[in-house]
């Protein structure tokens, strides 16, 4: 009896330990779904007034939010690229860790242009805006390089894949075409029939009758209609 209450025991430590952990994790998950949408909608009220800034502002202000809404625009358009193509093609990691490093560089910058803006004296910033102008230049060059590469790799396999199936469907198509008919025996001196045949003749059957299994749902595809009965 003992024993019985002490298995008993230890599963409801265990039922209670594993729910503690679940809704842990529950928790967390939300956590992070919270923590992302508010980061979401920050950057989305930055670059709303990065974008007012830079054509309502003249001057120093307006060249500052054009350098800072530049090198945001182009780092998060490579990163949503390589983030895309890595998942299915894991060449793309080396081309993600160089980015990292990139990113390292546009973080500093941003947070240097998001300084100068607050900067009170006008006149010294404008003789920075040229040096900054070409740090934000080589930033965003090697973004975009990082980018249109992995956008060309990814467009390269999709043609390579696309010539290997229309290769294959041409072998198929031929293959279809490809059929033979035996000439009826003739017996007591009997000539064989011609293609104008009688016309009980049976139609060639298909080969390899179509399988409803592999008929799958696309956009081009019209439904099929039942059939009725009178």
């Amino acid at each position: 009896m003992e024993a019985v209450i002490l298995i008993l025991t230890l599963l409801f430590v265990a039922f209670m330990a594993l729910g503690v952990y679940a809704g842990v994790k529950a928790v967390r998950a939300a956590k992070r779904g919270v923590d992302r949408t508010i980061t979401q909608a920050r950057r989305s009220v930055e670059d709303t007034a990065l974008r007012a800034k830079s054509y309502g502002q003249p001057g120093v202000q307006g060249e500052l939010a054009q350098l800072r809404l530049a090198l945001r625009t182009s780092m998060r358009a490579t990163q949503d690229a390589l983030g895309a193509g890595v998942a299915e093609d894991s060449s793309l990691s080396e081309s993600m860790g160089l980015f990292q490093r990139l990113s390292v560089h546009g973080r500093e910058l941003d947070d240097e242009l998001k300084r100068l803006e607050r900067e009170p004296d006008r006149a010294t910033v404008a003789t920075l805006l040229p040096s900054l102008k070409e740090r934000t230049e080589r930033i965003t060059h090697s973004a975009e390089s990082l980018r249109w590469a992995a956008r060309d790799r990814a467009r390269q396999f999709a043609d390579d894949d696309l010539a290997a199936l229309n290769a294959q469907i041409d072998v198929e198509a031929g293959a279809l075409r490809h059929w033979t008919t035996e000439e009826p025996s003739t017996q007591d001196g009997a000539t064989a029939q011609s293609w104008s045949g009688p016309a009980d003749e049976e139609a060639p059957q298909a080969l390899t009758p179509p399988d409803p299994r592999l008929q799958t749902g696309y956009p081009w595809q019209k439904s099929a209609r039942p059939e009725t009965t009178n």
